[in-house]
């Protein structure tokens, strides 16, 4: 790697981040059945009908896969638990098994003197909460929130970070508009409600945190640069929309109390009733945001029905996603977020990353392609703590190669390599760059 630690502020963070459902194995611990089970047991939604009943054995395996970031040289561990694994059912019963898994997982990490970045959710939503509505039912914040009290009250005086919901956007927009994503919904009534409640959720279980002494919670959304595929107004109108559903809403919602104009042209006559009135709840104090941050868009204007915009093949190298590599978007989200939203609260990079089609040769990885991508994006960092953006951490995406949801195994976003056949874990060349580049 072209840095060091001393190229960053004292006290910056490195972390790496994961997910239950992509890392742990759902099959076993008294887990409850989730929309992501159903969703990969109908035929054509994920690639080979992949599921995440082993995933990588975490459950497992946790305190090897620690001595490796520990071995690292990283400070933070960003994770999320697993609703259906505490409360099978949604509501009602909690399993003991599976709030003592985490409990083991807090303290493995403090252990290895490793900061414990908990998130509530990562998309796992129980089965019995999807056949009640899921997201577009408004309840769903209350069982949210009864949820959050459960973990919390267990873990949460020994995390050192939480966040309730990990991109909304996935959550909502992903998920219910386009389909691609558990519960694999194309309906915009349940989209504007997914967009909605996804954030009362977010406010409610910030309001359980607070009420349990609980400090330094955030938010963390996804952002995508979106550019015009060419010098139309009609391009640019087209990607100005596409980064208020996408970028703009939920800070729009968390810190001005309002959804922007553009976005409610097109959601508007889907919404709840009432929705108005939910802001102070969604706008609960927030100790710092998350960013998660991947590739840039170049969107057009097509004909249809709205938001009537489309995707066009931008020419910047690729990777094994598809996804254009772009560390300005990076440094344009951050120093934007600083300005327009945030004003002065710690931001973190909490997830930045890529797939890499990476094969495991001679017990070796070399994957300079994801050692290119994280100096890229670091250099954007740098660039951005220098106009004066408070960005205090950065944690790669992923610890480990995982069950990249629709995508089933195929796509290695790790820096340690994952045989899933036999789940034998091999460090990539990224990994030992990064453990030389983080050492004190």
């Amino acid at each position: 790697m072209n840095f060091t630690r001393a190229d960053f502020p004292e006290g910056f963070l490195f972390g790496a981040a994961t997910s239950s459902y992509q890392i742990e194995g759902h099959g076993f611990g008294g887990a409850g059945r989730t929309q992501w089970d159903d969703f990969a047991a109908t035929p054509g939604n994920v690639v080979r009908a992949e599921h995440g009943q082993l995933a990588c054995d975490h459950y497992h395996r946790y305190a090897a896969d620690f001595d490796m970031l520990k071995a690292g040289n990283l400070d933070v561990y960003r994770f999320s638990t697993s609703w259906a694994r505490v409360i099978p059912e949604g509501r009602g019963a909690v399993n003991a098994e599976g709030l003592d898994y985490y409990d083991r997982l807090v303290d493995a990490l403090l252990e290895r003197e490793l900061k414990p970045a908990a998130t509530l959710y990562h998309w796992e939503l129980p089965s019995p909460l999807q056949d009640a509505g899921g997201w577009r039912n408004r309840d769903i914040a209350g069982w949210f929130g009864d949820y959050t009290q459960v973990v919390m009250e267990r873990i949460g005086d020994r995390v050192w970070s939480a966040a309730p919901i990990n991109e909304p956007w996935c959550v909502a927009w992903l998920s219910h508009f386009l389909g691609h994503h558990a519960p694999g919904l194309r309906d915009i009534r349940a989209t504007a409600r997914a967009m909605h409640h996804v954030l009362l959720a977010h406010g409610t279980a910030i309001g359980v945190m607070r009420g349990l002494g609980m400090k330094n919670l955030g938010a963390v959304c996804n952002f995508e640069y979106a550019a015009p595929a060419d010098d139309s107004p009609e391009a640019a109108k087209a990607a100005a929309l596409y980064d208020g559903y996408y970028n703009h809403w939920f800070l729009s919602g968390m810190f001005k109390g309002e959804y922007p104009a553009n976005v409610l042209e097109g959601l508007g006559p889907h919404m709840p009733n009432g929705w108005q009135d939910d802001f102070g709840v969604i706008g609960a104090k927030v100790d710092w945001v998350g960013l998660n941050y991947y590739t840039r868009k170049l969107i057009g204007p097509v004909d249809g029905p709205w938001p009537s915009h489309g995707e066009v093949e931008g020419p910047l190298p690729k990777t094994q996603m598809g996804w254009e590599i772009y560390p300005e978007g990076l440094e344009f989200f951050l120093k934007r977020t600083h300005a327009e939203y945030t004003k002065g609260l710690p931001l973190f990079v909490a997830e930045n990353g890529m797939a890499n089609p990476d094969v495991l040769v001679d017990g070796a990885v070399d994957d300079q392609g994801r050692i290119a991508y994280v100096e890229g994006h670091l250099a954007a960092v740098r660039r951005a703590i220098a106009a004066g953006v408070p960005v205090q951490g950065y944690y790669l995406w992923s610890l480990m190669d995982n069950y990249e949801w629709s995508l089933g195994y195929e796509k290695r976003f790790g820096m340690v390599h994952v045989d899933f056949d036999t789940l034998q874990r091999t460090p990539k060349a990224s990994y030992h760059a990064l453990t030389r580049a983080l050492a004190r």
